[in-house]
């Protein structure tokens, strides 16, 4: 087919990553699958001459680096990136440990900007490409109590790629956030979340019906993955593709009461943020007066 792109999806040996390497597998694409085990996605997603699994732990950089080569010398190119591993550590920030919270950047954050480092010189010499990472809901909006760790490796995301864009877009490299809401998969599993440890009386009410909410929504969640995968192809198809795609009813919702909270706060203020310049000096001296 004359518009097969070869992608290459990080996290993609379970849950939405793994939709999105079938969704573009099913597409005609070719496919470069990562995963810490390689072995297991090789075995989730089957055998193909379009499918290349490779392993990628991507807080390694040098993880980051062998994997793309792997890629360019089995496809020959990269034409669509998709950041989307992560962790998911939950929990008030007094009780999340400093190590918690640099696990949780080193794998949301600093983990997508390891390997779009690593292929970015790949995306510059074809002049093309489309960097595409996947953060939240929780990107958009921080209000949502007992996840500060994820929100700031969400909203860093989300600074670096819309920083990313300026740079690369010369080159002819496109970037996409996509802001999922809650989507049935794998990421509130007891394999895939981690509970700061109780330790601050203080919250034990709250963090009560914290773990009850989260708990309830795992399997609850009202978005299907499959279908933001097929979503994802026709992006990535559009040309120029959006900057940004708000995946879900529930996104929106929470994109449009993100998008009323800073109209409102702007005219709350507006007359004490537009005070805030230099006074004019020497207005009518040389005159002569």
């Amino acid at each position: 087919m004359s518009n097969k792109k070869i992608w290459f999806i990080t996290g993609a040996g379970r849950g939405m990553g793994l939709d999105f390497a079938r969704a573009a597998l099913a597409a005609g694409h070719a496919v470069v699958a990562s995963g810490r085990d390689s072995d297991r996605v090789s075995k989730t997603l089957g055998r193909s001459n379009d499918l290349l699994a490779v392993k990628l732990d991507v807080t390694s950089r040098a993880d980051a680096e062998a994997a793309v080569r792997a890629a360019v010398d089995r496809f020959g190119r990269i034409d669509v990136l998709v950041n989307n591993a992560a962790s998911f550590y939950a929990g008030y920030f007094e009780e999340l440990t400093p190590e918690q919270m640099d696990r949780q950047l080193a794998a949301s954050l600093l983990g997508p900007m390891n390997v779009t480092r690593a292929v970015l010189p790949v995306m510059r010499k074809q002049r093309s490409g489309h960097i595409i990472s996947i953060s939240s809901s929780a990107g958009l909006s921080g209000a949502f109590e007992f996840g500060t760790a994820y929100a700031a490796s969400k909203f860093g995301l989300e600074g670096f790629m819309d920083s990313l864009h300026g740079e690369v877009a010369p080159f002819g490299i496109a970037t996409t956030i996509v802001n999922p809401g809650f989507f049935r998969t794998e990421l509130l599993t007891e394999q895939s979340t981690n509970y700061a440890e109780p330790s601050i009386d203080d919250y034990d009410e709250r963090r009560a019906k914290q773990l009850q909410f989260w708990k309830v929504q795992n399997g609850q969640q009202s978005g299907d993955p499959a279908k933001l995968a097929r979503a994802l192809i026709t992006i990535a198809s559009q040309k120029p593709p959006p900057r940004r795609f708000i995946a879900g009813a529930d996104a929106i919702a929470t994109a449009e009461q993100k998008v009323a909270e800073l109209r409102a706060q702007i005219e709350a203020f507006r007359d004490l943020s537009t005070s805030l310049a230099f006074d004019k000096v020497g207005a009518g001296a040389g005159n002569g007066s």
